[in-house]
């Protein structure tokens, strides 16, 4: 009888386990948000974070659960529309988060529920394999199919009730992602002040991707220009010379999320509005091209690390990546928030950034990059393209993917600047084509806008100067790229 009892709490505990790793998510959806509500894998610490999937990216949660099953979130589907305002017009704000709460702790209670039948139903399956064994009789095979589908409900509810019955509660004090994982969203970005600019078709916001930094410079660069590295040669710029379209390049060298994009960036004596600011002033674009990133992810200094050093994966370096890259995750998701809340609803266009390592890393390797860092390199440049990619699949945006294929470094034509020139890794004039290509194919199924030639009888693709408040202070400068 006591051997009998140790292997039916063997039998319980492994259906447990199990049912843990395979019951499926449930969906919560509440104002437009999609979100499945799961359990991480059981582990031996009796308290801690759960984990949030966005985009792809596990991040700790702020809110710490009890217990060692604890809450798994995946942010799966956004839908910015007017769901939201119908909720906080007629019942106000605190009742949307309340709704959220309430759902989010709903979600975890029917996963627990399905867990529970699923935890029986992998005991039974056992039970009446070990009957079959034993040839039991049918009388027999019942009172071990009750005895053992009752023990494991038993079990579950009461190690439920034990190690995870707070969790429902935890879940009620989160309203947003925001909560989830312990970061302040940024301030809505306000338009910058003054007039409006019209005719224009598109918007460009990046970093030095999208500047055209080390090409030529603009024509009657002005200051900010300069300061910017914007060039006459960046994929704006051909956008705008191939359709005839007013073309805003906003990008700039050295730009954040927080410094560039949705906050003021200051370059030398140079301060640029938010980029997101100024490009709400144009009102009739009917598309925004976002190139950012790298800067956040400290791609430089990455590189600049894994030539130095004899290897590219030690753990220091990926500890800080991982670090960069969940930052950056939840700043990206307040970036795109805000896009798809633009009243005008233009198509948004989020550019991968481009391979620029190839097969060949010959002319590398007086650098200190070998194959094998590259390849390194290459696996993080992955990472966040794939955090990139599923952010737009997530808001229903498009996700755009510049091919350099054959045209690396160390290739006879490469589409990007070697280490000796003035930008190094940046794509050269036949770079910034190939990304704008690629992003005119796309721009293409879009209808198509009426061309609005500049005063001057050519598009141009460099912002004019404005200024506007900062929508958001910073005190620490961007690195540059």
């Amino acid at each position: 009888m006591l051997l009998a009892l140790v292997a039916l709490l063997v039998v319980c505990a492994g259906s447990i386990w199990l049912a843990v790793r395979i019951t499926p998510v449930q969906t919560v959806t509440v104002a437009g948000q999609s979100m499945q509500v799961g359990a991480v894998q059981p582990g031996l610490s009796l308290s801690g974070p759960g984990e949030l999937d966005l985009f792809g990216q596990a991040m700790p949660t702020e809110p710490h659960f009890q217990g060692p099953i604890r809450p798994r979130l995946r942010l799966s589907r956004i839908t910015i529309d007017s769901q939201v305002d119908q909720i906080v017009r007629s019942e106000g704000h605190d009742t949307l988060e309340l709704t959220v709460s309430r759902r989010l702790a709903g979600g975890w209670t029917r996963y627990c529920a399905w867990e529970t039948v699923i935890a029986a139903g992998c005991t039974a399956v056992i039970v009446v394999a070990v009957a079959g064994v034993r040839r039991s009789s049918r009388r027999t095979l019942l009172k071990m199919l009750a005895v053992g589908v009752v023990t494991v409900v038993a079990l579950d509810a009461v190690g439920i009730y034990l190690l995870a019955s707070g969790t429902p509660r935890a879940l009620q004090q989160v309203s947003s992602i925001d909560d989830l994982v312990g970061i302040a969203p940024f301030e809505p970005v306000p338009a910058a002040k003054g007039p409006d600019l019209s005719g224009v078709r598109v918007v460009v916001l990046g970093d030095s991707t999208a500047a055209g930094l080390g090409n030529r410079p603009v024509a009657h660069a002005d200051a900010l220009d300069k300061a910017c590295g914007r060039s006459a040669d960046a994929y704006a710029a051909d956008l705008a010379t191939a359709n005839g379209w007013n073309v805003l390049n906003l990008a700039c060298q050295g730009a954040t999320m927080g410094n560039g994009i949705l906050g003021v960036q200051i370059r030398g004596e140079q301060v640029a509005p938010p980029q997101l600011a100024t490009a709400k002033r144009a009102a009739e674009a009917k598309a925004f091209i976002v190139s950012i990133g790298a800067n956040d992810m400290n791609w430089s200094v990455l590189t600049g690390l894994c030539a130095a050093a004899p290897v590219c994966d030690d753990k220091a370096s990926t500890a800080y990546f991982q670090e960069l890259l969940g930052t950056f995750t939840q700043n990206y998701f307040d970036l795109l928030q805000q896009l798809a809340a633009l009243p005008e609803h233009p198509a948004v266009l989020i550019n991968d950034y481009f391979e620029p390592f190839g097969a060949n890393t010959d002319c590398l390797k007086q650098d200190g990059l070998t194959t094998a860092k590259t390849a390194v390199l290459r696996s993080r440049l992955a990472t966040l393209n794939s955090v990139l990619n599923q952010g737009a699949q997530t808001f229903h945006f498009v996700s755009v993917q510049p091919r350099f294929d054959g045209h690396e470094l160390c290739t006879e034509q490469p589409f990007v600047q070697n280490t000796a020139d003035q930008a190094p890794l940046h794509p050269t004039a036949a770079g910034e084509l190939a990304i704008a290509l690629a992003d005119q194919r796309v721009l293409d199924s879009l209808p198509t806008p009426t061309p609005t030639p500049s005063p001057s009888g050519s598009a141009p693709a460099s912002a004019p100067p404005s200024g506007s408040a900062p929508a958001r202070a910073s005190t620490s400068p961007a690195p540059a790229r």
